[in-house]
Order: C-alpha cells, then structure tokens, then sequence
C-alpha cells in the first residue's frame, strides 16, 4: 500500500478544470484542497462543528463517517456520499466535489459615518512642498542631486532619503526646470514627483475585523470621503471565529504566511478599487491608518500568534506601530506610511481604541457603555473618571456560522421576523430565502420567546401545543434526524427548495454567543459596582450591531434591559475612529493616553464569571440570581456547563 495517494477534486461548472493533487494518505481532504489552491471554508477552524466545509466521494472508497458527520450532516446526507472536508481522511485515489452551503452575494457591509463632522483641525502629518532645485553645475563642488533638493526642502537637509525614491531623482530633478513637489510625513520624505501636484494628498483609514473589511478613501487637505470598498475577510475560508485561526498558523510559519499574505493581497486590492472610484493616483495616497483586533493586527504585520492563542494572551506589543507601506509589503500604495493603533490587552484590539477615539467615551461624564458585537465583541463601560474593558468572544454563530441555515446578512437572508397568527420573515434583496443571518436569528428567538415556543431556558416547546395557534403549531416539526426545529419559510417558498429553520442546537448556539456579550456587560457592572439604571447610555456598534432589532435583544438579553431611548446605534465606530487618526496627528497620539489609562479585565480570571455566564445562558423571564443564592445542585450544574464550554471563556 503506498503513503501517497491523488485527490481530484472536480467542479461542478463545466468551465472550471478539474484539479489534483498528490498527498500523504493522512492528510485531510479539507488540507488536500488547501494544497491544491481549492477554497472550502472551514468555519469552525476543522473543528468539525458546523457543516461548512462539507464535500461529496464522488468515486473512489468513501470513508466511514465520524460522529462529527453524522451530528452535522445526518443520517440521509451521509448515505449519499457527504462528508466534512476537515474530519475525513481519503482511503485511496479519490474523486470530491466541494459543496458549499449557500450561494452568498450583496453582503450588507457596514461603513463609517462622515468623519469631517468628527475632526475640528485637520493635521494630518503629511504636508507638501513645491521647490525649484537647481542640478548640480561645477565639478569641484562637493553635492549630490539629493543634496540640492533638501537644501531647499525645510527641515529635510540631513535626512536619508529612501533608496526607491533616490532612484527616481535623477530624472524628475532634471524633467521641469527642477520644479519638483516634495511629500513629507511628519517631516520624513516619502514622495518626490515633477511639477506642482501640491493639490493631491490622499489617505486610506482600514478596519480590518474577523468577519468584514472595511476601507475608506480620504481628501487629507479637506477630510472628504472620496471612494469605499468593503467585503468578507477573505481569511474567513481558514476559520470563523479568532482562536480558529490562530490554531491554524500556530507553531506554523507557512500557515502565518498563507493567512497575511489573504489580507495583504485584499488591502492591495481595496486601495486599487478606491483609487479607480475616485481616480485618484495611488502613488499620492500617503498615510494608511489601520485598526483591528490583536489577532487581525498580528496576522497583517506578519507577527507570530503562536502565544497569543495561550494563557495569558498576551500581545507581542501594544504600542503604536508606523513603518513604510514597502516593508509590509502594501505595493499598492508604495509612498504610504501605514500607522497601526495602539493595543489595550489580550484580545482587546486597536479597534476598541478606534470605537472609543471616535466616542469619546472616556471624556463622558456620565457613565457609558460601549459594545461592539461581532465575532470577537468588546465591551467598554464607564466615563472620564474610569474607563474598563474586556473582550467578549461571541464566536461566529451571530455571522450565521455553526447555525444549520445560517448566513451572513447577504441575498437571501432572512433578517427580520413578525409573529402573530402566522409568521412573516423580511428577506434581504426581497428575493426567497436560502438562509437566516444575525439579526433574523435573535429576532426569531426574540418572537419564539415571546410566543413561548422557546422556554427561558431556551428549549422548543414539546408539551401543551394546543395553546399554540394551529399555523405556529404547524411549523414545530421533527427534522429529518429526529430532532425538533421550528420552520421559519416551507421548502416550496425558499429560494433552495428546503426548509428554513431554526433547530434546537442553533439556539444553543446563539445561547452561547449572547452570553459571552451579554456576561461581559454584566461582568464589568460587577467591577465597577454599576447597576443597569446608572448606566446613561447604550452604544451598539460594528458591522453587526448597527442592524439588530433592539426589543428582540433584550429579549434574548443579549443586552441590558435599559430604556429604549438609551440605547443607540453608532455605526462602524472603529473605521470612524481611523479615519479621525488619519486626518489628525492630535488623534492619533489621543490613542497612546487611552491605552494607557484604561483598565483590562480578564474574564476567565475572575472567579464569579462562569457562573455569570452560565446565568446569562437564559432568555428574559429567568430573573439573575446572585452566586451566593445558588443551590448546591445548580452550581454543580453551572459547573458542567462551565466545562463544557471552557473554550469559550477561556477565549474572553
């Protein structure tokens, strides 16, 4: 028996050639089209949790299935040849097809708000100058070409000039009479062009999160929004949620590699796209100020995350970081120097510093909370007096990961629900529904709970369906597996001729993403001896904040019952904190007093936080109750739980 065998793996477009490649027989089919350049999305990082990454044996001896694929697949997908690419290991020359869950297009991704409302004084650091240079004339005087202009550039004379610009010189010196516009950042050359293109300095602001990426094109000299581009982090194929990711390129070089190399290449592109919208020359963008959470940050500066992914987090370095767009490299943008926001701690990233610049929460003397909710949440509570943080890991199932029927908020998706006699889900593009994202996954749990087809502790109701209305009754069914879900659209009204859904362990799921949000509020309240009604005000932002129903969030209590009036949406507040520190100097070094101000609290590390989370399992009507009123047994239970779930806490 040879140790190598070929993996073909065909397509279904007749367009698209087959590809194959050779491995070693312990190799995973899921690593095999890794190699092969093939992209499946292993959104549970080959965890094999979530149906993602799911193929079929077209030819060849099928594996037997794991436990893994038959949870996540079911008994009838099994039996006509699917497997999960990251549990399976081929028994010889084998023929796959990968099979993606849904067709995703029009992603709702969410952008800044004007920044030019936000900044009163534009300084920028980047200035130019428009000089006449003369060439050098006689032998015997002791100059250079590069001499002659920074005689003539202030506060340039004995400064080295990057050889990629001294290469250049010779001609422009010599192409308009030595009329030559000189770029400076903070008083460092970065661009010498011919002429007078005084007019043309331009700066990129990007926010770099698990799920989306965000850019915005800048007017330095006027704070005008010129061109944005946005979309799915294309390192999401690698894992969902952080520590997947961070578990991929752990001890691994290559795998780092193969990782920056996916965000370099789609902030290349982003910068290339904005630069065509606004036809603007890429060689006058200067300044790129970049914002994310630590692993993001990490991965895009090419630094090891081996030991970011174990106890105690800690990040290679918190500081500000500012090098040549050349040494990333962001060839797009060759002259540019890109400036990464400082890190608070642990997971708690330069986004969190972007959301509170752009907030200014910490110069509120009322006391606020901040909450991004994302994959990786954060949550920032207090006022000009105290600020805290921590960083809530909510996991990807709010981006539709590890739900049967989930999506992101993209055609298709179900992102809203009403629910009386019947229900009626609003779909995104008005188009029939092949999945639900985010916001139409809490506000279908809100609606259950409220109906009470969800109980408190979120289980589907079993027992006395007669109170229900005939139409709600008829939707609660056993799947194909045996188990219980609630059918939010009939296969004939969906756009993929299958049931719509939400089963018994999507809501486990969401119970375990709205916890970790949820715990982390409540978890910093206790920190600070905070109670909900001194709290004067809400702010929900990200991508993902800024389009849930909030009634159906306090219904699921994935926030604080406050009043309506106080809370509010605030958009993508890390990109508009980018932008503020990519217009103003003054900013950008706010962000180094910030970091070193606010205080981190580590969530695992306290020893009242499991049974706050396990608490904050439940849906509203389960009051809280404080860990000395636990019975001996609930704890026991609370315990389990904690255990079972300690990859998460442990992530926070």
């Amino acid at each position: 028996m040879t140790d190598r065998i070929c993996v073909t793996f065909s397509s279904s477009d007749a367009a698209v050639q087959s590809r194959e490649v050779s491995v070693d027989r312990t190799t995973t089919i899921l690593q095999a089209a890794q190699q092969a350049g093939i992209e499946i999305h292993a959104t549970c990082g080959s965890r094999g949790r979530c149906r993602s990454c799911r193929v079929k044996i077209l030819s060849g001896d099928t594996p037997p299935p794991t436990v893994q694929d038959q949870v996540q697949l079911g008994h009838d997908e099994v039996c006509e040849g699917f497997r999960l690419s990251c549990q399976t290991r081929m028994l010889g020359d084998t023929v796959v097809r990968a099979m993606p869950p849904k067709h995703e297009q029009g992603h709702q991704i969410l952008v800044g708000a004007h920044v030019s409302n936000s900044v009163t004084h534009l300084d920028s650091g980047v200035a130019k100058h428009v000089i006449e240079a003369d060439t050098p004339v006689e032998e015997h005087h002791q100059t250079s070409d590069i001499e002659e202009i920074l005689s003539v550039v202030p506060g340039t004379k004995n400064q080295t000039v990057p050889i990629h610009l001294l290469r250049n010189v010779p001609a422009l010196l010599r192409q308009d009479s030595g009329r030559l516009t000189v770029a400076v950042f903070n008083g460092k050359i970065v661009h010498v062009e011919a002429g007078d293109t005084s007019e043309h300095i331009y700066g990129m602001a990007f926010d770099i999160g698990t799920t989306s990426v965000v850019a915005t094109l800048l007017d330095l000299q006027s704070g005008e929004e010129l061109a944005t581009a946005g979309g799915v982090n294309s390192q999401s194929m690698y894992g969902g949620d952080l520590m997947s990711r961070i578990a991929y390129a752990q001890f691994d070089a290559k795998k780092l590699a193969t990782l920056r190399a996916k965000i370099i290449n789609q902030v290349n592109s982003y910068i290339r796209q904005c630069c065509i919208e606004a036809k603007v020359s890429a060689n006058n963008i200067y300044k790129i100020v970049v914002v994310g959470n630590t692993c993001m940050h990490h991965i895009f500066l090419g630094i090891d995350v081996t030991y970011l992914g174990l106890a105690p987090y800690a990040p290679v370095v918190r500081d500000t970081v500012t090098i040549s767009a050349t040494e990333l490299p962001l060839k797009a943008a060759a002259n540019a120097h890109v400036c990464m926001l400082p890190i608070i701690a642990g997971f708690v990233g330069a986004d969190t510093v972007g959301c509170i610049l752009s907030t200014k929460i910490n110069e509120s003397e009322q006391v606020k909370a901040l909450v991004d909710i994302g994959t990786n949440g954060e949550v920032i509570l207090g006022s000009n007096k105290r600020l805290i943080a921590c960083s809530a890991p909510a996991g990807p199932a709010l981006e539709g990961a590890q739900i049967r029927d989930g999506m992101r908020g993209a055609l298709g998706a179900i992102e809203k629900i009403e629910l009386e006699k019947d229900m009626e889900c609003s779909i995104i593009g008005n188009v029939p529904a092949i999945g639900i994202c985010g916001s139409g996954l809490i506000d279908a749990a809100a609606k259950l709970v409220e109906s009470k087809v969800i109980d408190s502790n979120g289980n589907l109701r079993k027992h006395k369906l007669d109170e229900l209305s005939e139409n709600i009754r008829s939707r609660l069914i056993n799947s194909e597996d045996g188990k219980r879900e609630f059918v939010l659209v009939h296969a004939e009204a969906s756009g993929n001729s299958k049931n719509i859904g939400l089963t018994q362990a999507d809501i486990r799921q969401l119970q375990l993403a709205k916890s970790a949000i949820y715990s982390g509020i409540r978890m910093l309240q206790s920190v600070m001896s905070i109670a909900e009604d001194k709290i004067h005000q809400l702010m929900l932002c990200g991508g993902f904040g800024n389009y849930i129903n909030i009634e159906s969030a306090k219904t699921i209590r994935l926030i604080p019952n406050l009043p309506h009036d106080h809370i509010v949406y605030i958009g993508n507040a890390a990109l508009l904190g980018a932008q503020m520190a990519l217009l103003s100097e003054t900013e950008r070094h706010k962000a180094d007093q910030i970091v070193k101000d606010i205080e981190h609290v580590a969530l695992a590390a306290r020893p009242d936080f499991q049974d706050i989370f396990v608490d904050s399992l439940a849906f509203m009507g389960q009051p809280f109750q404080s860990p000395d009123r636990i019975t001996s047994r609930k704890r026991a239970r609370k315990q389990r739980i904690g255990k079972k779930y300690n990859a998460i806490i442990e992530q926070s």
